[in-house]
């Protein structure tokens, strides 16, 4: 039950301690974290943008909707696609697989064919709306370590995403930002952090068969 608890305390927090910094070794843990996130065929299509720096991060509060957490968080998280999955994307993953498992290439063939094939039937759009819920995925991973770790977070949607890659030159990563995710410890003005969670009964969220 114990996860149950730090989930419970978790919520989506309005006003960070801007004195207060996440440490590195937390850090740390959320980059791992991250990269052990599950992904649709384990290809990783997305990339974790760590923001410390209060200048940039003053830059981009007039395109997050001019939300507050932006500027008063220890770091944002920024949760970004790949643009860039073709073929060369897929056949890395798959000599990855054989670098670190020593497994067969005959093995590995078919099922990386199949998936070549299936990218490049898919559109640009079709792709990154793929890769864009593998991010949806990694940020509740993050958001529930955050909450292990005893530190806060605030998932956002709401900003400008094409403002946001300008801004930190992304496209030349052959990257797109879709998700935000700022972290750090709770102001203790935030009167949100003291409300009840609003939930459904468990039996109301949950049907079993």
């Amino acid at each position: 039950m114990e996860i149950i608890n730090f989930l419970k305390w978790r919520y989506a927090t309005k006003a960070f301690d801007i004195t207060k910094e996440v440490p590195s070794e937390k850090l740390n843990i959320i980059k791992k974290a991250f990269n052990l996130t599950a992904t649709s065929y384990g290809l990783q299509p997305i990339k974790l943008v760590i923001i410390k720096n209060k200048e940039l991060q003053q830059e981009l509060l007039q395109y997050s909707m001019n939300q507050k957490q932006i500027v008063s968080a220890s770091h944002v998280l920024v949760f970004c696609i790949q643009t860039d999955i073709d073929k060369s994307f897929v056949n890395e993953y798959f000599k990855r697989v054989h670098d670190l498992r020593q497994t067969s290439k005959e093995i590995l063939k078919p099922f990386e064919d199949f998936l070549v094939d299936d990218f490049e039937q898919k559109s640009q759009q079709e792709i990154e709306e793929w890769a864009t819920k593998q991010a949806y995925l990694a940020m509740g991973n993050i958001m529930t370590v955050c909450a292990l770790e005893q530190v806060d977070s605030c998932p956002m949607e709401g900003f400008l995403s094409e403002e946001y890659d300008k801004v930190l030159k992304l496209g030349e990563h052959n990257l797109k930002s879709v998700l935000l995710l700022p972290i750090g410890y709770r102001s203790e003005n935030d009167r949100f952090a003291s409300m009840t969670k609003v939930r459904k009964q468990d039996e109301d969220a949950v049907l079993e068969l």
